[in-house]
């Protein structure tokens, strides 16, 4: 398994990799675009523990590639497909619309949040 000092970790078809930065949704997004890849993404139980590694190595909450779609309450990948696995912390999803991104809290769960703080960026490729 490649793993670079926890920022570079495997799971299934994906690579997920970190520099350590932090920034807001929109600059990790494209920040991670220019990479060649997108914003990390968790499908399944084994990918959330890939980030859980990276975001746990930096203990730095991260955005993940999901946001709230025009329905308060629904959040979708950032692609518009409808999520096939959650991992939301207890009471969450709670933000009703004001929190329209996802980050991952360094026990692996989620949490809805505003997109304009600072937070680690993880992608995945």
């Amino acid at each position: 398994v490649l793993a670079l000092n926890g920022k570079i970790r495997e799971a299934g078809e994906k690579i997920f990799a970190s520099n350590g930065k932090k920034m807001d949704f929109g600059s990790a997004l494209k920040s991670c675009e220019e990479a060649g890849g997108t914003i990390a993404t968790p499908m399944s139980e084994e990918e959330n523990k890939a980030i859980l590694s990276i975001v746990q190595g930096y203990n730095q909450y991260a955005y993940l590639g999901i946001k709230e779609g025009p329905t308060s309450g629904q959040f979708k990948y950032i692609n518009g497909m409808p999520l096939n696995y959650t991992k939301w912390h207890q009471y969450e999803p709670n933000g009703k619309g004001t929190e329209k991104c996802v980050e991952m809290y360094t026990d692996g769960s989620w949490n809805d949040k505003k997109c304009n703080l600072y937070r680690l960026t993880v992608c995945e490729f």
